[in-house]
């Protein structure tokens, strides 16, 4: 018996297998262990991987990259206004739906992204079955700590599609951890751990306190101004320079020839990582014109210079948010393909100096691993490191908030929920309102991002207490009570505390 874990990111895919007591990433039909999150649609045929990755230069209106970013989301949503603004593939709505419109000269058909997700799981489904020998269909696949329900459902859905069984969906920097066994070799130690990944789109780190065998997660951040592809874009910028300095032609506006400079520039990103130099070749990169670069570390960590203070500025940032010194921090885990930059590394350790850096497992491998270990551990496997089993402990993904007015008549929003919140939790809030009201109406509200006044489209619930009795002197006192269940569903009542009226409503599948 096996199982399979998959780490579906933004811009690439990995699939891990677990067989025999041990996890380890498998190696695509092209030799890769790490696959392009990237699906193309031909006249006759469908491309997912490298192949569809190059031949965007060619076919970029018809190549769907960065798929995640939509999962789930509805057209209001800025990460999927982001996602549409910024793809070569047009998306539509239809039937209230995101669509990628595709046009491969006879007919125009439209894709969901739950469809170009299947795609690529069915990649990442045969690739593992290809190592394995045996048609396993048990997987554990990993999600983004910030998923809300809605795109969790989109990813299940989409596996489910591709053939997969699902065991579980688990965090990614509980995986993680699960990857190189913390807490689990010592489950009585109590100890902080800092995961940074850095993917090709987003960086996020989060802090993970261990107790007993048990994550909890103190705080998270995601940033989706930084990421792997805002370095490859750097050095694409230099190398049309050094294609101008030498043929005198800007190429800079020519979108075909900047695609191709991106391509070559990924490359050499990536065996910049374990080489000194890495050279930069592209054919007829513009009028026929072939061009040749080379470029050493020392030059890209001088482009990136500015990238690299974006990338260690959050640490710090969270360091100060859940109050713990970088002396206080046990161990750091690098997840994500852009963690793997020596630069990057050597930076991470002089902030953490006396701190165990996790990096013996490639950090794009690290997430698939954990997953993989769970799902052997989910089908009654031996566990390579301990006989204990894990206890997954679910979180809330969002801050759940409460609208009231404060002493001016302002709106004000009251955390009653914070994310990262250990399921089940229950929270008791008393909201109080002018006696000379009759009615109470109680707004819920999800917050997405931390930094920002939640959005009247992040309003999910409401209840009223009508019928309250007027209050010449004094105020409603009205009690409020929130319990939010592991499967994420949230029972809400609110009790005016004077007349004992009570009204509740439960939401189900609440973020």
């Amino acid at each position: 018996m096996a199982a399979i874990g998959v780490h579906l990111g933004c811009t690439c895919a990995c699939v891990a297998v677990y067989k025999d007591g041990r996890a380890d990433v498998v190696a695509n039909d092209a030799g890769d262990r790490v696959t392009p999150a990237v699906v193309g649609f031909l006249e006759n045929e469908v491309i997912v991987g490298l192949a569809a990755k190059q031949s965007r230069v060619r076919n970029a209106a018809n190549t769907v990259v960065k798929v995640k970013q939509i999962l789930g989301r509805s057209s209001d949503d800025p990460q999927a206004q982001k996602h549409i603004s910024e793809s070569k593939c047009p998306v539509v709505e239809k039937g209230g739906k995101l669509r990628y419109e595709i046009d491969t000269g006879d007919t125009v058909k439209l894709v969901s992204p739950e469809d170009v997700a299947k795609l690529i799981f069915s990649k990442m489904k045969e690739t593992a079955q290809s190592a394995l020998g045996s048609d396993v269909n048990d997987v554990v696949i990993t999600v983004p700590f910030d998923f809300g329900e809605s795109q969790k459902k989109s990813l299940g859905e989409a596996a489910a599609a591709a053939g997969f069984n699902i065991l579980r969906m688990v965090h990614e920097p509980s995986a993680a951890l699960l990857a190189y066994g913390i807490g689990q070799d010592s489950p009585t130690d109590k100890s902080n751990v800092l995961v940074y990944k850095l993917g090709g789109t987003s960086l996020s780190v989060t802090m993970i306190e261990v107790n007993s065998g048990i994550y909890r997660v103190l705080a998270t951040k995601t940033y989706d101004n930084i990421g792997g592809i805002r370095f490859t874009e750097a050095l694409a910028q230099y190398l049309a320079s050094e294609f101008q300095r030498s043929y005198k032609q800007d190429i800079t506006g020519n979108a075909r020839a900047m695609m191709k400079l991106m391509n070559s520039a990924d490359v050499a990103k990536h065996s910049l990582s374990t080489l000194g130099s890495a050279n930069c070749f592209v054919d007829s990169l513009y009028d026929g014109m072939d061009f040749d670069c080379n470029v050493s570390r020392a030059r890209f960590e001088l482009i990136g210079s500015s990238l690299f203070n974006q990338c260690i500025e959050p640490i710090k940032l969270l360091l100060e948010q859940v109050g713990v010194k970088a002396t206080s921090v046990n161990q750091v885990v690098l997840c994500g393909g852009s963690a793997r930059i020596p630069k990057l590394q050597q930076l991470i350790r002089d902030l953490f100096s006396d701190v165990e850096l996790l990096s013996s497992i490639p950090p794009d491998e690290v997430i698939p691993i954990g997953a993989a270990i769970e799902a052997g551990i989910l089908l009654g496997k031996e566990n390579p490191t301990t006989d204990l089993d894990t206890i997954t402990i679910e979180c809330s993904a969002s801050d759940i908030l409460v609208k009231e007015a404060d002493e001016s008549g302002a709106d004000k929003f009251s955390v009653l929920l914070p994310s990262g919140t250990p399921l089940p939790a229950r929270r008791q809030h008393t909201l109080q309102a002018p006696g000379s009201f009759t009615s109470v109406c109680l707004e819920l509200y999800e917050s997405i991002q931390k930094s920002s006044t939640p959005q009247e489209n992040s309003k999910f619930a409401q209840i009223v207490l009508k019928d309250l009795q007027k209050k010449e002197n004094g105020v409603h006192d009205i009690v409020t009570v929130l319990t939010m269940k592991r499967d994420g569903s949230l029972h809400v009542t609110c009790t005016d505390k004077d007349t004992g009226r009570t009204e509740m409503i439960t939401v189900e599948d609440s973020s």
